[in-house]
């Protein structure tokens, strides 16, 4: 009867005396089945690859394990897999069954991004799946992340395409639910640098800032990848006696003097005026651009 026993097991986060623990629960077996459980916990070490890193025999129906950042570090993958064998006889025993994979860190939600040159913000959320922990100064707990941008390798070098609304953001310590213990958000916009230089990626890093907790102090998440897409620059024109061409390519003469507002942006606080004077003297109307102003 124990080989159709489903106990489902399932990882979750645990702060256990303020030290940082993953639990694996799973279904207990009906009552009249006296059953001890064995419990064999794993990481991911390489693509496809387990690593064992503990097991035990229990009564109980859940098992945990310490988070220590030696055997169990930050940015870890980490399963459980469960078997119940009847007490006294072990040799009567279920299918083992694996929990689904528990990525321990920090994740980037979306874990990648393709933005446009749009001036369109999109929300990148930082979470954690594990408890923030700070011994000895629990009442204003958080973590600190700097975050950085950087170009990689595009056909034309120089500066990230991307811009972020801040450069830090604090993780809170808060209970846990689902699968995050603390979140922050932070905008991310590409650059409209009026270039021609092809779609770009940059990429976005996070390092915590001197975290007092041991389990913090070495880990480097993954990084967010950044994919921006360049959109065509729109042009418009105003020279000589001033002819003037708009963004749609509609064409007319400005011979008048004064000050005037050569474009506005209805979505936008973006703006230019351009001031004009007369260049032409007694033999012709004419006006030329003798100043620009732009928001």
């Amino acid at each position: 009867k124990l080989t159709s026993l489903a106990l489902h097991p399932a990882i979750t986060p645990e702060l256990v005396q303020g030290r940082v623990h993953l639990k694996c629960s799973y279904s207990p077996a009906s009552p009249e089945l006296p059953v001890q459980y064995r419990v064999l916990w794993s990481r991911l070490s390489s693509p496809g690859k387990r690593e064992q890193i503990h097991h035990e025999t229990t009564p109980q129906s859940f098992s945990y394990v310490e988070m220590d950042g030696a055997n169990l570090r930050l940015g870890d993958t980490v399963f459980c897999t469960v078997t119940a064998f009847r007490r006294g006889t072990p040799e009567q025993q279920s299918l083992p069954e694996d929990s689904k994979g528990f990525y321990a860190g920090i994740k980037f939600l979306p874990e990648s991004l393709e933005i446009a040159e749009d001036g369109k913000e999109h929300i990148l959320t930082v979470l954690s799946t594990v408890p923030i922990t700070c011994p000895g100064q629990e009442d204003s707990c958080k973590i600190t992340f700097q975050l950085s941008t950087e170009d990689l390798g595009s056909r034309v070098p120089g500066p990230p395409d991307i811009a972020l609304s801040a450069c830090q953001v604090d993780l809170l310590a808060e209970p846990c639910s689902g699968s995050s213990c603390a979140a922050a958000t932070v905008t991310v916009t590409a650059v409209t640098d009026f270039a021609q230089d092809g779609d770009r990626v940059s990429r976005i890093n996070a390092q915590p800032l001197t975290p007092r907790d041991l389990l913090w102090r070495a880990y480097t998440p993954r990084d967010v990848k950044v994919t921006v897409r360049d959109l065509p620059t729109g042009n418009c024109y105003s020279f000589t006696d001033p002819h003037i061409i708009t963004f749609d390519g509609w064409r007319y003469d400005s011979y008048k003097i004064g000050t005037f507002l050569l474009c506005r942006s209805e979505s936008r606080a973006f703006e230019v005026h351009v001031r004009q004077w007369d260049c032409g003297g007694h033999r012709a109307a004419t006006a030329c651009n003798c100043g620009v102003a732009a928001q």
